[in-house]
């Protein structure tokens, strides 16, 4: 017979002192540090804990003694169930100064090496509907609600399309209004899902992998097209014929949009780079532009999600690179080519490389848009590309810039970076932990000038940083 677990205790009048990782605060009580979603510095609450570990745990607020001053009330109704945009409790301003705060507390506890004075972290001009692409997925398993549950409503519905609800993967918590992209998401998911729920259609089963209605893709530009990508799940003529009704009623209903796509996905993801993307109507793709640079974006293509935010990113990316016209510049980590193109004009010879060949599609096609005949790109696991015998071919970089993903880069890229040794390093950071250890890994070589904190994502504790790094 198995023991009973004991159950954890619950922390009585406990004062919120901080904010941590992935969007929690903590409190401090004697040698525990415990972390608590949805509170913020100043408030005193009861906390019954989830988690115990010997140093740490984790708890969640059941009861309020004092809001915080600090504290306001969020906007949207979602808030604390969606799983999204935690810090909406928090004042702007306030949260700007943690994000400032966590990128130097990680280059300085993580990295361990010299750093000049960080720059002033540049917010977003927008922290509402500063998003061009959200995707929604469709559920007939709806997330109730703790009070949807506690009154016993009955749902003769349970057909649902919103957002995945955090630690229970198939279920979907419906969402009438989402702040995060201009009002159109709102009326195209709602539209969808009152002619979905009028015709019949089924929701998918995610246990079962069934059901018509999948995901949906809206994607805005500054230009002001919009693409609307549909995954269905077919099986039948029946249930395509289904879809292609719902497709003709949106080109209807919704003339404003400009590309209108569709996929069928029967497999167990909801990944489409291996799929044929269809057109229903208009084009298959939009065009996005900064300065005097266009950007052709399609239902695969990556484009950074905070299309002013990302100027601003990519103007301190080219100041930090200094650029003169006759540097050689690796653009690592290229996707689109988006940094690329907009160093260019500035650049000798700019070679771009990326993992996704789809994306290096993208670049090409991006380069040849914007008239520059003096870019390379190339597809490949970036720590097999960039060797010795890459640099002998291509040439020694004067100025990298690299912006990997979330897990920073590989040790054999920073070894082939220091063997390149460019006079300028430029590290775009998604992450800053990751950033402060290859950074650590650099630092024999090069020395820290200059960092910029750029927020991208208002309402979440996700902050970019940009680096530049000297040779000494």
């Amino acid at each position: 017979m198995s023991r009973k677990k004991k159950p954890l205790p619950l922390l009585e009048q406990i004062e919120i002192s901080g904010v941590a990782a992935e969007g929690k605060a903590l409190a401090r009580v004697n040698d525990l540090v415990v972390f608590v979603p949805y509170v913020v510095p100043g408030d005193i609450v009861d906390l019954q804990l989830t988690k115990k570990k010997h140093s740490y745990a984790e708890a969640k607020a059941v009861r309020f003694h004092r809001y915080s001053d600090r504290r306001i009330e969020p906007f949207c109704r979602h808030y604390g169930v969606c799983g999204g945009c935690k810090w909406e409790i928090l004042p702007y301003a306030e949260q700007l100064r943690y994000k400032q705060q966590q990128v130097a507390d990680v280059l300085t506890r993580i990295g361990k090496i010299d750093l000049p004075e960080i720059s002033p972290i540049l917010g977003s001009v927008h922290t509402t509907a500063y998003r061009n692409k959200l995707e929604f997925g469709f559920s007939n398993k709806k997330w109730l609600t703790e009070e949807q549950v506690k009154s016993g409503e009955t749902f003769d519905n349970m057909n649902a399309v919103g957002f995945h609800i955090p630690g229970a993967f198939d279920k979907i918590l419906d969402i009438e209004t989402c702040y995060l992209m201009d009002d159109i998401n709102n009326r195209l998911r709602n539209g969808v899902r009152d002619y979905a729920l009028r015709n019949g259609l089924s929701f998918f089963d995610l246990r079962r992998q069934e059901g018509l209605l999948r995901n949906m893709m809206i994607r805005t530009s500054a230009t002001g097209e919009l693409m609307l990508v549909f995954q269905f799940c077919w099986h039948s003529d029946a249930e395509q014929a289904e879809a292609v009704r719902l497709l003709d009623w949106v080109r209807a209903e919704f003339p404003e949009i400009t590309s209108l796509l569709y996929v069928n996905n029967t497999k167990c993801n909801d990944t489409i780079g291996d799929l044929d993307v269809l057109t229903h109507s208009g084009r298959d793709f939009i065009y996005e532009t900064m300065e005097n640079l266009r950007f052709k974006v399609g239902p695969k293509s990556f484009y950074q999600t905070n299309t002013e935010q990302a100027y601003q990113l990519y103007r301190v990316v080219r100041d930090f690179a200094g650029l003169t016209g006759e540097e050689l510049v690796y653009d690592l980590y290229t996707g689109t080519g988006t940094i690329a193109n907009f160093v260019a004009a500035q650049a000798r010879e700019v070679i771009g490389i990326e993992y996704v060949p789809e994306a290096i599609v993208d670049a090409k096609e991006n380069a040849r848009l914007n008239g520059f005949e003096h870019m390379k790109f190339f597809a490949g696991d970036m720590k097999d590309v960039l060797n010795d015998e890459f640099l002998a071919e291509y040439g020694h970089p004067d100025v990298v810039i690299t912006d990997p993903p979330r897990a920073g880069m590989h040790p054999d890229v920073v070894a082939t970076i220091l063997r390149a040794a460019p006079k300028r390093v430029v590290y775009v950071s998604c992450n800053p932990a990751t950033q402060a250890r290859d950074l650590a890994l650099m630092d024999a070589c090069y020395r820290v000038e200059k960092v910029q904190p750029v927020d991208m994502f208002p309402h979440t504790h996700h902050v970019e940083n940009v680096v530049l790094l000297s040779q000494r």
